[in-house]
């Protein structure tokens, strides 16, 4: 029986298995992980996670799916969350989860991986299939239209592993877009990360202002403490958040 996806959700079901050996190979998953998946649907890519991790948490905001993933409820290694992912308390999991594995509903990818930067300190890997918009921003080069505060977040946070374009046919229903896989690592977190993550979305807040503009109208700082601040770091006070580099963005809220 087919299931129709809720658009309101943005809710697109895997449909083609293919891309499940995809998956699995970039999340270099093992007996020992415990895996995260948000947004797990119909349960498709689940079952291949329990199948070979130690254990999947598995959060789906959907309760009227729960008679399809009935077979998922029984087994031992996996718990279902029925609830919004960003209002659970995703790091009070237990087993804590170590990996990030999920077919992420296209409404809530950016704060959900945003989120669990530093929200999930146990997570070492992430996986993860977004919309090719969202993929091409998580690495974006300053100066480059795709670069952003989460460009900035992830950058500093982690290092890229793998990239898999994934084509719009692999779901039911196709969405309007093509999307990707994205694989990356963590790599240890600048010191005071939840102020430095606070400068970087100040600074992106208000794109087409100059960076003690946008800093200022966040109440962080005044636009002449910014602007000193920025000068510190070897940086004019006309400069705009897309031109800095993500370490720079450290430089500039420990100067803050």
């Amino acid at each position: 029986m087919s299931v129709p996806a809720k658009k309101r959700l943005g809710q697109h079901f895997l449909a083609d298995e293919n891309i499940l050996n995809v998956i699995e190979r970039l999340a270099e998953l093992g007996a020992d992980d415990v895996v995260l998946e948000v947004g797990p649907g119909l349960g498709v890519l689940t079952r291949r996670l329990a199948d070979r991790a130690g254990h999947v948490h598995a959060v789906e905001l959907d309760r009227s799916l729960e008679p399809h993933v009935a077979d998922l409820l029984a087994r031992a290694n996996v718990d279902l969350h029925w609830g919004d992912a960003l209002a659970l308390d995703l790091a009070a999991m237990d087993p804590a989860p170590t990996k990030f594995v999920a077919n992420l509903p296209y409404n809530v990818a950016t704060p959900i991986v945003a989120e669990s930067l530093a929200g999930l300190p146990t997570v070492e890997r992430w996986t993860v299939m977004v919309q090719r918009e969202v993929a091409d921003r998580f690495f974006a080069e300053p100066s480059t239209k795709a670069y952003g505060a989460v460009s900035v977040l992830v950058r500093l946070a982690s290092e890229r592993t793998g990239f898999h374009p994934v084509a719009r046919t692999v779901f039911r229903p196709p969405p309007n877009v093509d999307s990707a896989l994205v694989a990356f690592r963590r790599v240890p977190l600048p010191e005071r990360f939840p102020h430095v993550k606070k400068v970087v979305e100040a600074s992106f807040a208000h794109r087409r202002k100059t960076l003690p503009n946008s800093i200022a109208l966040s109440g962080l700082a005044t636009r002449e403490q910014a602007a000193a601040a920025l000068a510190a770091i070897g940086r004019r006070p006309e400069s705009r958040a897309e031109a800095l580099e993500p370490l720079e963005f450290v430089a500039l809220a420990n100067t803050l």
